[in-house]
């Protein structure tokens, strides 16, 4: 099974339709493990409370899939890396993706998708990665 961390703005994007949309529902149907830190679940949350995602039953729905560790790899470590310059918060995708191994990120920050490439692991659009590793 493919290992994948989706970038909040991929995850998020999710919710409305998509490429995004695609990716998560290859999670929800175990054809890819999400990847997942303490410091990108808190971003994830914090971020669908900020569009109005207040309902508690479905918020605790989603983290509940996260507990069970419904096709999720968590890490409780991380390296600590500099790789991101632009926008130093988002290493903690690529340290989330070295301490588990993924394949790939998923991303549509720019900052992010510049280092195409990090050790191995692909750094890449919701629709390359679609591209990339989904048999369709």
């Amino acid at each position: 099974m493919i290992r994948v961390v989706l970038d909040t703005n991929v995850f998020v994007s999710s919710f409305f339709g998509g490429k995004p949309r695609k990716i998560v529902d290859l999670w929800k149907t175990g054809r890819i493990q999400l990847c997942l830190s303490r410091a990108i679940v808190d971003e994830y949350v914090a971020v669908l409370q900020r569009m109005g995602l207040q309902d508690e039953a479905e918020m605790g729905e989603l983290l509940d899939l996260f507990a069970r560790g419904f096709h999720v790899v968590f890490t409780a470590r991380t390296p600590q890396l500099h790789v991101i310059e632009k926008d130093p918060d988002d290493n903690k995708l690529i340290e989330c993706a070295v301490a588990l191994h993924a394949a790939a990120v998923v991303s549509g920050d720019n900052a992010v998708l510049e280092l195409q490439d990090y050790m191995g692991i692909k750094i890449l659009t919701p629709a390359a990665f679609l591209e990339r590793f989904v048999q369709t």
